[in-house]
């Protein structure tokens, strides 16, 4: 076999077997949550606030919570594109905010990130804070 064939074999191999767009890795995302839990945590607050319930809720409206005016007044619905926004730069988009976390700079992160927070709510802890409300 010429080198060009075993070349051409080789890039081909590297082309089936790695996704060219391979999407959100809401596995990848958990180990990334790891750095949120310096403040939160999906079933209970801390620091901040919990997460389970969070797509489509209003932000700075987990009952008992204390809020930042800013994050109160900001009318933010969380979901993909908002999560995106906030975790890009969180005192960009909500000056004022108590989070001072800068950020997660890396937008693979985020996507993956998101889509953990997505799938959050099937989570055993989640589950089981539902049923005590």
């Amino acid at each position: 076999m010429t080198l060009r064939r075993l070349l051409a074999a080789g890039a081909l191999w590297v082309c089936v077997m790695t996704p060219a767009s391979a999407g959100p890795d809401a596995v990848r995302g958990e180990q990334i949550y790891v750095r949120c839990q310096a403040c939160h945590a999906l079933s209970y607050d801390r620091v901040g606030p919990r997460h389970c319930g969070l797509f489509g809720r209003t932000a700075g409206t987990v009952p008992g919570f204390t809020y930042s005016p800013a994050m109160k007044s900001s009318r933010i619905v969380w979901n993909d594109k908002t999560l995106e926004s906030f975790l890009t730069s969180p005192l960009k988009m909500v000056p004022g905010t108590a989070m001072t976390y800068d950020g997660v700079p890396e937008a693979k992160d985020r996507a993956d990130l998101i889509a953990y927070l997505k799938g959050a709510d099937k989570t055993p802890e989640c589950i089981a804070l539902k049923g005590k409300r």
